[in-house]
């Protein structure tokens, strides 16, 4: 069983920074592709960022272009998401996501379907 802990959430100004943590426990970290995902009251869940095993390939969202990315470390079992210019859209429970998987075919990425294990989310609120 692979558990998941998601850190590094706050509140900040719009076109701040902020660093999402996410430590796996449990498994093959070094095996799995990993995602995060976003909900925002009200709203359904969407995904934000995915990566692979290695890191060697990335998928962002078009809003998060260019503001977003997510490195990892296998050697530390854990997954980034740094986010700069941050905008109010972008306030949300952030998800740390795990597939068992080692990548992603076609668009699947975006799909929680294709995660096998979930973190407990951490708040990201962006002030205007």
């Amino acid at each position: 069983q692979v558990h998941l802990v998601e850190s590094g959430g706050g509140l900040v100004q719009a076109g701040g920074s902020l660093r999402l943590s996410c430590a796996a426990s449990g498994g093959t970290f070094s095996t799995y592709a990993m995602g995060w995902f976003r909900q925002a009251p009200g709203k359904e869940r969407e995904w934000v960022v995915s990566i692979n095993w290695s890191g060697s390939t990335t998928w962002y969202r078009d809003s998060v272009k260019g503001r977003f990315t997510i490195p990892r470390d296998n050697a530390k079992n854990t997954v980034y998401l740094q986010m700069t210019s941050l905008k109010p859209e972008d306030t949300a429970v952030y998800y740390c996501a795990a597939s068992s998987r080692p990548t992603f075919t076609g668009t699947t990425y975006q799909s929680g379907g294709r995660y096998d294990y979930w973190g407990q989310g951490t708040q990201v609120t962006v002030s205007s």
